[in-house]
This record gives structure tokens, sequence and C-alpha cells, in this order.
């Protein structure tokens, strides 16, 4: 008599006295993971592990975690050029005040971050 996972085309190995069910996860892809992929794992995992199991189960967890890494480098770019902009720091001040174009672009890149890990990362 067959057993369920039989039927629907399982195969099994032995391994000394037991047999055990020949699983093969799918295929992850070389999907390049950065810093807001790896954050969004960690917050996953630690924060919203029911949905991490159904990523990890269903095979897309990577994908996922790849997708929110690129929306947020996009975001950034689109986020701390627009804020430039917006409060001047361009060029000309970077020619004029080194120091003072770098702690300005730095508060801009800041609170950009801020506002990405809490619209995507951390949602």
């Amino acid at each position: 008599m067959k057993s369920i996972f039989e039927e629907m085309g399982g195969t099994y190995r032995q391994e000394g006295e037991y047999l055990i069910p020949d699983l093969v996860l799918p295929d992850i892809g070389g999907y390049q993971i950065g810093k807001y992929g790896r954050m969004r794992h960690s917050y996953l995992k630690e924060y919203r592990k029911i949905l991490y199991n159904n990523y990890v189960l269903e095979g897309i967890l990577f994908k996922h975690l790849a997708e929110i890494d690129q929306a947020c480098n996009e975001r950034m770019e689109i986020l701390v050029s627009a804020m430039a902009k917006q409060e001047g720091v361009a060029e000309a001040l970077k020619a004029a005040d080194q120091m003072e174009w770098v702690r300005r672009i730095n508060s801009i890149r800041n609170r950009a971050e801020e506002i990405i890990l809490t619209e995507l990362v951390y949602a």
C-alpha cells in the first residue's frame, strides 16, 4: 500500500533502518541581498515569525529580501537627491565649504534612512 507522499510522486531513500523522504528545496536563485535586505531578514525572523516561516516554506524569502533591498536603495537615492535639492545642498556649497556640505548631506542621509526603515523594512 502506497502512502499519500508516494501517490503524489514522492520517493524515499534508505538511511540505516529508516526511510527518509527525498525533499528538495526550490532554487533560491542568485539574489544579492544588501544592508536593507539583511535588516528585513532580522526583523522578520525576530518579530514576524509566522510571515518569515511562510516565506521560507514557499521558497520566496530570498526573492522578497532582494526586492526589499532594491526598493530601499532606489528610494534612498530619490529621497536624498530631493531633500538635498530642497535644502539647497549643491556642488557650489561643496566647493565653498566641504565640512558644512558633509554635515548637511549626512543629516539628509540619516533622515532618509529613517524614512526608508519605517516605510519598507519594518512594515
